[in-house]
């Protein structure tokens, strides 16, 4: 896997979303991104980059509008 990072700071994942940073900040802090938040400390809040780029690709494992009943 190399040095790969597998989480994203919240800056970068606004930017993923095209939201603002205090935007992300202020959803991170009541749990509304799309996307848990994993909490370092008393301040530091990163985000798993699978599972944004799955919600940004369309795959969040929802089978509605598969098709599939």
């Amino acid at each position: 896997m190399g040095n790969e990072c597998l989480t994203l700071s919240i800056e970068t994942a606004a930017r993923m979303l095209g939201i603002s940073r205090n935007l992300a900040y202020e959803l991170a802090r009541r749990g509304e991104l799309p996307v848990p938040v994993i909490r370092l400390g008393e301040r530091r809040m990163v985000v798993s980059k699978a599972n944004l780029e799955k919600i940004l690709l369309g795959d969040n494992g929802d089978k509605q509008g598969s098709g599939e009943d």
